[in-house]
């Protein structure tokens, strides 16, 4: 799309997006019109902004898809060939209109086939690239109509032959299995899926996806092809292809121009064959931020705070899957600078951090948390990663480090933030080390968030105020409203259960009918201070603590989360579900 570029250039001046510099630094480093591109990767401006401008320079509508679900019978108007070679969808038609969302609506030539072959009116609008590609995966076949295809199709050839070896070599990239692997990770990544669970059962192989932390049935496959699927994954992760009796860990990587997923794979032998869960990293997405992983008000100030100091430590505590992960992984993100020198021990490497040093860990060669940590001294860092502290030789030297300069950080098993002080002194690690170098402990969840597509409002009944109160008293509840009338002008005038308006999803296509569409955070953060230090050397009890920073301030998982879904983030269902994991 051909604009003036002094045009583009005072507008984005004009509109405060971006700096004089910012654009002399992008038209220097880059050839004609691209420079505003530059703007987008060095992350100056979004996508967004730059079809926004170009649409007011140019006198374009301009429209934003990423969450519109376009009925099939307006998207299918043009043909998925075409929407996909020219950048063109069809999302509106009307009384002999039809409006299209196009990366160039100079592509006359484009404009003119469509207007003859549908005998509309066509109306160009402008979109991002990002909502061009969110509505070509609606074009999406849904999973079990590809299987069908696939394996009718091939029914009566190579899907049931036998399953030696030299069959077992040869399947591996025949393309039959070939794309009922690709249909399966395809469908996964498109559904924002976290893991791809292939179980065999007596009846058949059962496939599942996680979900928002959720595993759901997707389909069942007949169980002759279970050895030729899991013969192509152990190709793609370059692992043992006779080997049925012993575990097996490896990773395999897809990327394109719009696509960079890395995939962690577990092979185990079950009864009934091998089991396999992929575990689905996207390389490609961007960050997130401490507001963005749900922290907010009093939480991220400490956080923000404790993140300035050069030394000490900063523990995060959960079960399994709770993210704390994540949060380690923002919170580096926060420190990267080439001022400092970040290095890391993980168990494993979820994903690759540009500018960090980062180690994986490996019992088999003597390599693990302690002893990679030991060494990772030796390397002069300003900033530890620990992907785990859990045995008592890790736990003293990260204490150590801390005392000696450090910021450390890393994670710990137990279920609330003032839990992660005794369960460091039952390591062996002295109360006084504790007190001394522990800065902040955060505790946190995941809990689903609300889909925004089929949302509706709604107010507690008499029973459901009478379940709630056990986890909550009304005091609590008051001060809490109170207080947290700052975060949202929502909660203005709220002061009891009946008062609120809560909000959940009846269900719908963009959230697979389960109302819920993503993730979100719940916390407790604890800060250590002088008081604290003091009650930790005196091995005062984790209840003992935490009604001394409760006291002060502290809220508590159970009523982060609350005020959550009070804000319309999340459900009260939710927050009762994790609020309770061990």
């Amino acid at each position: 799309m051909k604009t003036n570029n002094k045009q583009l250039a005072q507008f984005l001046l004009d509109s405060g997006l971006v700096e004089e510099k910012d654009i002399q630094s992008a038209q220097k480093n880059t050839t004609g019109e691209k420079w505003a591109d530059t703007l987008v990767s060095s992350e100056k401006i979004t996508d967004e902004q730059l079809s926004k401008a170009y649409a007011y320079i140019n006198g374009i509508p301009y429209v934003n898809l990423e969450n519109v679900f376009i009925p099939k019978d307006v998207l299918r108007i043009i043909p998925e060939s075409i929407a996909r070679k020219n950048n063109i969808v069809a999302f509106q038609q009307d009384k002999g209109k039809l409006k299209v969302a196009m990366l160039d609506p100079d592509d006359l030539p484009v404009i003119d086939f469509i207007r003859k072959k549908t005998e509309s009116k066509i109306v160009p609008c402008l979109t991002s690239k990002q909502s061009i590609r969110k509505i070509l995966n609606q074009y999406q076949k849904s999973l079990q109509t590809e299987f069908g295809e696939i394996i009718e199709k091939n029914s009566q050839t190579a899907l049931v032959k036998n399953s030696g070896k030299e069959d077992l070599e040869k399947m591996a990239t025949d393309l039959p299995v070939v794309k009922i692997v690709n249909t399966l990770i395809k469908h996964a990544i498109l559904q924002l899926a976290s893991d791809i669970h292939i179980e065999p059962k007596e009846g058949g192989i059962t496939i599942r996806y996680r979900i928002d932390g959720i595993l759901h049935d997707i389909m069942e496959l007949p169980n002759k092809i279970l050895p030729f699927i899991v013969a192509r994954i152990k190709v793609l992760s370059n692992l043992k292809l006779d080997e049925h009796r012993l575990p097996q860990d490896g990773r395999f990587k897809i990327a394109d121009d719009n696509l960079n997923v890395s995939f962690r794979v577990s092979v185990i032998p079950v009864y009934g064959g091998e089991k396999i869960v992929m575990r689905i990293l996207d390389e490609s997405s961007k960050g997130f931020t401490l507001e963005q992983i749900g922290m907010e008000g009093r939480d991220l100030e400490l956080v923000q705070a404790a993140l300035r100091k050069s030394n000490g430590m900063i523990l995060i505590s959960g079960p399994t899957g709770s993210g704390k992960t994540t949060t380690l992984y923002t919170i580096i993100d926060l420190l990267n600078s080439r001022q400092v020198n970040i290095n890391t021990i993980e168990d494993p490497i979820e994903y690759r951090m540009p500018g960090v040093n980062q180690t994986q860990a490996n019992a088999k060669i003597g390599l693990t948390f302690s002893s990679g940590l030991r060494s990772l001294l030796r390397q002069d860092p300003d900033i530890i990663m620990v992907g785990e502290i859990r045995d008592t030789e890790t736990a003293e030297i990260a204490a150590h480090s801390a005392m000696t300069g450090h910021l450390v950080l890393s994670t710990v098993h137990t279920n609330s933030a003032s839990g992660a002080f005794p369960r460091l002194i039952d390591m062996g690690v002295e109360p006084f080390l504790v007190a001394s170098t522990l800065n902040l402990v955060i505790a946190q969840r995941l809990v689903r968030k609300v889909c925004p597509h089929c949302a509706i409002s709604f107010k507690l009944d008499k029973e459901q105020i009478k379940t709630l109160e056990k986890k909550i008293d009304a005091d609590t509840l008051k001060a809490l409203l109170e207080k947290d009338h700052s975060i949202s002008p929502k909660l203005e005038g709220v002061h009891s259960l009946e008062d609120i308006t809560f909000r959940k999803g009846k269900g719908c296509d963009r959230c697979a009918q389960s109302g819920y569409k993503g993730r979100i955070g719940i916390f407790e953060v604890l800060e250590v201070d002088d008081e604290i230090s003091k009650m930790i050397t005196q091995e005062k009890s984790a209840v003992e603590i935490e009604e001394k920073v409760r006291s002060k301030g502290m809220r508590k998982i159970f009523e982060d989360g609350f005020l959550k879904a009070a804000l319309g983030i999340t459900t009260i269902e939710e927050i009762l579900r994790v609020s309770d994991e061990q």
